[in-house]
């Protein structure tokens, strides 16, 4: 368990490119974010959503401030240290579903077990990962044998299945229709619940957004607002 903030940000900037040639993507950001809260992030395209998340996940670094991430701070850590602090602490579900198209669906989901080495029991927590995403009679298939929206189910057992403080979801439901996709903002909503994680979810759409205890709304690359529901 997290004691403190899982997410602790401080004068983040995000800059690409040099002199006249610089790009300004996130202008200042001063973010706390407590344990089970579940926050929306929402803002038009190219307000800094995206490259905020991709900060406070640890996959891209900030140009300057400081950023602690469940107790590590991912500011001050090498590349390696890095990506060993990511693992165990952070799941992330993107809007295309990024399975590796030659495994199955509980190979996927057993993926970050293994990585962690927990390779002993990787297959009955995939499997009952996979169960609980209503997904158990479709453990042996791969993803072109899957629907979109089972894709993303799975993409969302993968992201929880090593029980991750934090949940990060990037327009999880860009690419599923409607109906779809609020199924599969049920789920999403449903396993971070069950794993008291918190939930981080990125989106331009108000109504996904008013799901969440807490949105935050960006603009230019600054926080324009920060709203409690």
């Amino acid at each position: 368990m997290v004691s403190g903030p899982v997410i602790a940000a401080s004068g983040l900037t995000l800059r690409f490119g040099v002199g006249d040639a610089a790009v300004e993507v996130l202008r200042g950001i001063d973010l706390t974010i407590m344990p089970g809260e579940t926050v929306a992030l929402l803002g038009p395209s190219g307000s800094g959503k995206s490259s905020l998340m991709a900060v406070l996940s640890g996959l891209e670094r900030a140009s300057s401030g400081t950023v602690e991430v469940a107790g590590a701070a991912f500011s001050t850590l090498d590349e390696d240290a890095l990506a060993r602090a990511r693992r165990g602490r952070i799941g992330i579900v993107l809007q295309a579903f990024h399975l590796l198209p030659t495994m199955t669906a509980l190979e996927n989901v057993a993926v970050p077990l293994e990585l962690a080495g927990d390779e002993a029991d990787a297959t009955a927590r995939a499997r009952a990962e996979l169960e609980a995403v209503g997904l158990g009679h479709r453990l042996n298939h791969y993803p072109a044998q899957l629907s979109g929206g089972e894709q993303q189910r799975v993409a969302i057992a993968r992201a929880t299945v090593a029980r991750p403080p934090l949940l990060f979801a990037d327009e999880p439901t860009g690419n599923l229709d409607t109906a779809t996709g609020s199924a599969i903002m049920d789920q999403l909503f449903a396993r971070a619940a069950e794993n008291a994680a918190t939930l981080l979810v990125i989106t331009h759409d108000p109504a996904l957004a008013a799901r969440c205890g807490r949105v935050v709304t960006m603009a230019d690359g600054r926080i324009a607002s920060d709203t409690r529901g």
